[in-house]
């Protein structure tokens, strides 16, 4: 297994040079710079442009930006963001929490809510129970995550006045910051349970948006995976022998329809990491998908490059982590992979 690892993360390093190639050279192809954001309107002068390019390397070609970049990236050094002037790094793992309890959030709702009606679908093929949610399933997978977002808000913000309408916590409470992870860190409290509810209010809405493409997924996959598994030879031997309808359906259907499943949870985690830049948006959340939003908006090179990259490296290590769960599941496609 440590093998298959080690040839999985070699196998990565052309396909991370690639990402960062493009992200280098596509986020120059956008209108404006760096230098038209911190100069603004009236202080656009030749000298002063000409001198704050010489500052932020910006003077020099491509190739070489580019090779200082990557050569600055492989010592751990990502740079430090025009906007701000902080460190990339800094920037990005301290707002990584807040999308990581998104991201987990979303992919247990999905999960808690998925499977079980994707068997039961599977189950009850063809009844009108399995058309229902196939068709809400369908429904569900075709909306707009920024119209979803904003009707929950609308619906349960506004008219019921159940949840805030943005926003990761309650300004009031000033939870002490040692991991970034509000339920870990708010147990350092005297009262945590005030704060955590306070959490736990803001963090609904914006699950419930990013959960909607995975639940989907996951009910659509475990049921067409399921029916196809129950009708294995090995299913009708176990049922011929008589064991029950538990041990047939659960202990051994299910666990050999759950390969496909993990593909799509190792995908939609990546997905939902990358991918919640429109849910931090709409809610405000304070993740790296809204940093990456003002990032664009003042063209910040360095943040761009820098958090792109990091993303690209987590997602390889989450699809590392899926294939050697397929070997734990069924060892028999460790030779596939390896």
């Amino acid at each position: 297994m440590v093998l298959i690892s080690l040839k999985r993360l070699f196998y990565s390093i052309p396909t991370l040079f690639f990402i960062s190639l493009l992200v280098f050279l596509s986020i120059r192809l956008l209108p404006g710079d760096p230098v038209d954001f911190l100069l603004g309107e009236k202080g656009r002068s030749p000298e002063a442009r000409a001198q704050l390019e010489e500052n932020l390397g910006l003077n020099k070609p491509l190739y070489v930006q580019y090779f200082l970049f990557v050569s600055q990236a492989l010592k751990g050094d990502l740079g430090r963001s025009t906007a701000t002037g902080q460190k990339v790094s800094e920037e990005f793992f301290s707002r990584f929490p807040a999308t990581l309890e998104l991201a987990v959030s979303s992919v247990f709702l999905a999960l808690l809510l998925g499977i079980p009606l994707g068997i039961l679908c599977a189950l009850l093929h063809n009844s009108v129970w399995d058309r229902l949610v196939m068709g809400l399933s369908l429904t569900g997978y075709s909306m707009s995550i920024f119209w979803w977002g904003l009707i929950l808000i609308l619906f349960f913000s506004i008219q019921l006045e159940w949840t805030p309408t943005s926003g990761r916590i309650g300004l009031y409470y000033d939870i002490p910051h040692y991991t970034g992870f509000i339920l870990i860190d708010a147990f350092r409290m005297e009262d945590p349970w005030i704060s955590i509810k306070s959490f736990l209010s803001h963090l609904i809405l914006p699950t419930l948006t990013l959960a909607t493409i995975p639940f989907v997924s996951f009910v659509r996959m475990t049921r067409s995976s399921l029916i196809e598994t129950l009708h294995e030879d090995f299913v009708r031997t176990a049922r011929a022998k008589g064991l029950s309808f538990y041990t047939v359906v659960v202990k051994h259907a299910f666990r050999n329809a759950l390969l496909p499943v993990v593909t799509v949870i190792g995908f939609m985690f990546s997905s939902l990491i990358t991918g919640a830049v429109l849910t931090e948006t709409v809610f405000a959340w304070p993740g790296i998908g809204r940093w990456l939003v003002k990032a664009v908006e003042a063209r910040d090179y360095p943040a761009l490059q820098g958090g792109i990259l990091i993303i690209s490296v987590l997602v390889v290590l989450i699809n590392l982590l899926v294939d050697l769960s397929y070997i734990k599941l069924d060892p028999r496609v460790q030779k596939g992979i390896g």
